[in-house]
Formats: structure tokens, C-alpha cells, sequence
């Protein structure tokens, strides 16, 4: 719960969309490589605070 709260602050912090949910898509790639290019595409196009990849732009979540 605590987690939640932590990401919805971090979204209004700078003003993104807030949807917390979690879900499993079974339309995913069955192949590893392209599952995992999938999910690269997918975390530079909405860039949440919360994927390392991401912390360039937002700052590590949370510290160290």
C-alpha cells in the first residue's frame, strides 16, 4: 500500500497519468528476445519514474 501511495505522489509530481493496476498480457511475445524488445519499446514510450532506464529524465525514486 505504502508502495502505491509512492507512486501515485511520484506521477503527480510531475504530472503524469496515474493508474496503478497490475496485469499480465497474454498476447505477449512467446519468444524471450522479442518479449524483451517489446518491453524496452513499451518503457521509453510511457517512461515511469519507477524503470532504471528512465532515471535520467526523472531521478532515482525512492534514493539509494
Amino acid at each position: 500500500m505504502v508502495q502505491d501511495l509512492s507512486y501515485i505522489e511520484l506521477h503527480r509530481r510531475y504530472s503524469l497519468d496515474v493508474s496503478v493496476a497490475i496485469a499480465f498480457w497474454y498476447g505477449a511475445p512467446s519468444n524471450r528476445k522479442q518479449r524483451l524488445q517489446l518491453e524496452s519499446e513499451l518503457i521509453y514510450k510511457w517512461r515511469s519514474p519507477f524503470n532504471k532506464e528512465c532515471w535520467q529524465w526523472w531521478g532515482q525514486p525512492f534514493g539509494k
